[in-house]
């Protein structure tokens, strides 16, 4: 299998983005798996790129090894101002079609986040819809901070299975984080993916499609969870747009190693 080196990297604000579609997406990941390689990869969006602009620790993860795929329009838009070819990874949908592709492939899938309902609505879902899919496991680890008794926790159930590919979803920039150190401890492919399980599982209501399409799934999902996220989509887009202004001027990153 093989892969194209010659996607190069754009920056919004501080974070490097990898050039790509929601299809070169799916391919690559299972390049990673077909090759053996270890790797972290984020679905972020602009809330990632505020946050980066913000937290030092952060912006050096999204910055280390790993890639980044622009999980959210106005990141695309703005990478599309310096390559053409930039086009949005939609996390639930880069999910939805790595699993579809999964059924042809023998990788194994672990499904890490969430709550125990919606990995239980999940599994049911996977197993109607993508009942070729090869599942090694689920596990929703407690709500805790991240430190070695999460980690602990979290591989004591991953070394009983073996897995290709960690889906992780523990919202972000939490998500992030574990994915990277999870990728280091297993070696396997680890994807940050955000909400895609529950939109995937029916536990929380995706927009539709006609709302996707014209670039205001953000503003669906204001509406639809005001109290939770009327801080991140109205300040943080204001630190989105402050910090992909304040450093459009500086050079592009260039391909690098993962």
């Amino acid at each position: 299998m093989t892969r194209n080196n010659n996607n190069p990297l754009v920056k919004v604000g501080k974070i490097p983005f990898r050039v790509s579609t929601v299809h070169s997406a799916v391919s690559e990941i299972y390049y990673y798996v077909d090759t053996k390689q270890t790797i972290s990869i984020r679905l972020s969006n602009a809330y990632c790129v505020a946050l980066a602009s913000q937290d030092a620790h952060y912006e050096a993860l999204l910055n280390g090894p790993g890639l980044n795929f622009p999980d959210g329009a106005p990141v695309a838009w703005l990478m599309r101002r310096k390559n053409p070819h930039a086009e949005q990874v939609r996390g639930p949908s880069l999910f939805k079609m790595a699993l579809e592709k999964g059924q042809y492939h023998s990788a194994r899938h672990f499904f890490l986040g969430s709550t125990d309902s919606t990995l239980k609505k999940l599994y049911t879902v996977i197993a109607e819809q993508y009942p070729a899919l090869n599942v090694s496991g689920t596990y929703s680890p407690p709500f805790a901070q991240i430190d070695e008794d999460f980690y602990a926790k979290c591989l004591s159930v991953l070394d009983k299975r073996d897995q290709d590919i960690i889906w992780v979803a523990l919202g972000t920039p939490k998500q992030d984080f574990v994915a990277q150190e999870l990728a280091r401890r297993t070696g396997a492919v680890c994807i940050a993916v955000g909400a895609a399980f529950d939109f995937t599982a029916g536990s929380a209501k995706e927009a539709p499609r006609w709302i996707q399409r014209i670039n205001l799934e953000w503003l669906y999902r204001l509406t639809t969870e005001p109290k939770r996220l009327w801080r991140r989509y109205i300040f943080g887009n204001i630190r989105f747009l402050y910090s992909a202004a304040k450093h459009s001027k500086q050079p592009q990153a260039g391909q690098r190693n993962e």
